[in-house]
């Protein structure tokens, strides 16, 4: 006795269609799942026959095999609980489910002792594709129903046990498809609670930070401990655009994926990752022996935050390079390699010198030349040439905690701004999800004109600054920015000298180093 029915796996953020084979046999009585299972599919035979005994129905007292194909395919979690009981009931002829339903149908889900369909990973990764593998309906627990339901023309059927859903295919009981609405449901789980009102001063931190919002570009705070470049990283996100569908899927997707939805259907805010300095490389990258999405991945759409960016190891901060550029990462494996996306907002932060205290008014440093030189020579150049403003941040006086009379510009007021420049750019590149950080060497030439002074001053810039192509153009980037918070088409000087200004840190620690 055989029975098929449809579930799917992801591997990466893609989903794949699985068939979940099922035959009874005479013989003696044993459950086997084949079909290059991992450990916790492995030990569902436990699970499925628990919850078939106490969901009322009879386990057949047979051979069972499982076969979940391909079979070169290598299959994680435990979606496939649901499938398979359901492919032996049918076996079984307790279940009788019309072929063209299930042609059309996957089926995910866990199952618990006693029956309950518990939720599951990746579920909106799987609707995404189901489209694209033929599917018309989703069966699966009720707890992943409403991020599934995101993706429109896909019939999205929730279940809490396996009872409900031999009621529901013996007509019994109407389920209605879940309906997920975005907007409604964006608009209700916004909730920035700090705003860049709370922070005294550092106006030249908040213009640096308005720039970095409105073209995408990485930004590195260097001041002593207490100044306040913490408090004004986790601010940059209220000055960012909210996401738009597209964003909000693709971040969905690798949450889901990797299990950290927490009981959210969807994240609607921008991600903010602040992963601790002693993580190590496939922490922050992705990978593993299953591979898994890693912090710079989970920030996808969002901001990476690296404080103490020196007390990383440096080979771990060196993988940084190549998702800088290219906005993915790949994962080469024996078995498999694979691609997780990564377009993120790098913001760091650093103390300058071991103690904390070169450069700063208040208290003096005292480490010698030779310490503070070994200390910046954990940042490579490369890595700092990927950063396009570069701050120092001022420890406040006491005058101006207590100032009340000068206004403290808040996030709206320093979002509108942003927002004069991000439509600049839709214009300039036709779309929403494309920043001036992005631009090719193409694209600079074509949208990047400067006025002769402007010429002039980069002409010297590159000259004095030893600048590299990738600096000069990440200058000219940020004067595009500038220029674009400003509402003006050409490049001035005044724009070029304050996009120059953000690198002049470069060569401080150049000269500190040596």
């Amino acid at each position: 006795m055989h029975a098929k029915v449809f579930s799917a796996t992801t591997v990466g953020v893609n989903a794949y269609k699985v068939e979940v084979e099922v035959d009874l046999s005479y013989g003696l009585i044993k459950f086997i799942v084949v079909g290059l299972p991992d450990t916790a599919i492995k030990e569902s035979e436990h699970r499925i026959s628990s919850a078939i005994k106490n969901s009322g129905f009879q386990l057949p007292p047979k051979r069972i095999i499982v076969n979940l194909a391909p079979a070169d395919l290598k299959k994680v979690g435990t979606l496939f609980d649901l499938p398979a009981a359901i492919g032996i009931l049918m076996a079984d002829k307790q279940l009788q489910i019309n072929k063209e339903f299930l042609k059309e149908t996957l089926w995910l889900g866990e199952l618990s002792l006693d029956g309950i369909v518990r939720p599951i990973k990746g579920a909106i990764a799987v609707a995404t594709d189901a489209k694209k593998l033929g599917i018309k309906r989703i069966i699966l627990p009720k707890a992943n129903a409403k991020e599934a339901a995101l993706i429109k023309d896909i019939e999205i059927i929730g279940v809490s046990h396996l009872t409900e859903v031999a009621a529901y295919i013996r007509n019994e009981v109407i389920i209605a498809p879940t309906v997920t609405n975005f907007d409604d449901y964006a608009q209700q789980h916004k909730n920035h609670t700090i705003d860049f009102d709370q922070v005294k001063g550092q106006r030249l931190a908040k213009r640096a930070l308005q720039i970095a919002a409105a073209g995408r570009h990485n930004i590195l705070f260097i001041g002593s401990p207490g100044a306040g470049k913490t408090m004004l990283a986790k601010r940059l996100a209220t000055i960012m655009p909210d996401m738009h569908f597209d964003e909000v899927l693709q971040t969905s997707k690798i949450y889901s994926i990797s299990g950290k939805l927490h009981n959210k259907p969807l994240v609607v805010e921008r991600p903010f990752r602040a992963p601790h300095h002693t993580i190590s490389q496939a922490g922050l990258v992705g990978g593993g022996s299953n591979p898994q999405p890693g912090e710079i991945s989970l920030a996808h759409n969002g901001i990476l935050f690296l404080d103490e960016l020196t007390e990383f190891k440096r080979d771990t901060l060196e993988v940084l390079r190549q998702p800088l550029e290219h906005k993915k990462v790949s994962i080469a494996r024996v078995q498999q390699s694979l691609e997780y996306p990564a377009s993120f907002l790098l913001v760091a932060a650093l103390n300058p010198c071991p103690c904390g205290y070169w450069g700063d008014k208040k208290r003096r440093c005292v480490c010698a030349p030779q310490q503070i030189a070994r200390y910046l020579n954990k940042l490579s150049g490369p890595l700092l040439d990927r950063i396009d403003l570069q701050v120092h941040v001022q420890s406040i006086e006491y005058d101006m905690i207590k100032d009340t009379k000068t206004p403290t510009a808040s996030s709206a007021k320093i979002y509108e701004g942003v927002a004069c420049a991000l439509e600049q750019q839709r214009k300039r590149f036709g779309t929403h999800s494309k920043y001036n950080n992005e631009m090719t060497s193409d694209e600079v030439d074509k949208h990047c004109q400067l006025t002769d002074d402007a010429e002039e001053l980069i002409k010297l810039a590159f000259a004095k600054m030893h600048l590299s192509m990738r600096g000069y153009h990440k200058i000219i980037k940020v004067a595009r920015t500038i220029a674009d918070l400003a509402g003006v088409v050409m490049i001035e000087a005044k724009h070029m000298r304050e996009a120059i200004m953000y690198r002049s840190l470069d060569q401080a620690l150049e000269r500190q180093r040596h």
